[in-house]
């Protein structure tokens, strides 16, 4: 089972576009880090640049629009991610919990879709794409 885990900063939504973390941090982070990576669980992470820096695409009877940070109506964003691959909830919870986190950071833990978990429509249709399926 694959899930990714959101990292969620309170007050990142409204941080400068070149804010970045500081050295403590990051160290304890990346300790973290290795310690997931010797496990074999995990698959990718990375760190995200501020909203304010983004831009969002929304949608409307078919039509792209366009809006740039920062996202005054944000309560909560994303500041990062990792994407692990364990064998239950139970297990990627336990490794959100040993997260060195802050206390204004959140970790949510979201299970990523499988084709196991898909109609056999929907895997004929995605079948139809074999180099964007992902196999596991």
């Amino acid at each position: 089972m694959r899930f990714m885990m959101l990292m969620i900063p309170k007050g990142y939504e409204n941080a400068a576009p070149d804010t970045l973390p500081d050295t403590k941090a990051v160290s304890a982070m990346m300790k973290y880090n290795e310690s997931l990576r010797k496990a074999g669980v995990l698959l990718a992470l990375d760190g995200l640049h501020p909203p304010a820096s983004g831009a969002r695409v929304s949608f409307s009877s078919g039509r792209a629009r366009v809006t740039d940070g920062p996202f005054p109506e944000a309560k909560e964003v994303v500041g990062g991610y990792w994407l692990i691959q364990v064998k239950s909830r139970d297990e990627a919870i336990a490794w959100a919990s040993r997260c060195p986190g802050s206390d204004t950071e959140v970790i949510e833990i979201r299970q990523v879709h499988e084709m196991a978990d898909f109609s056999d429509e929907i895997r004929a249709e995605v079948a139809q794409y074999p180099e964007l399926t992902r196999l596991s």
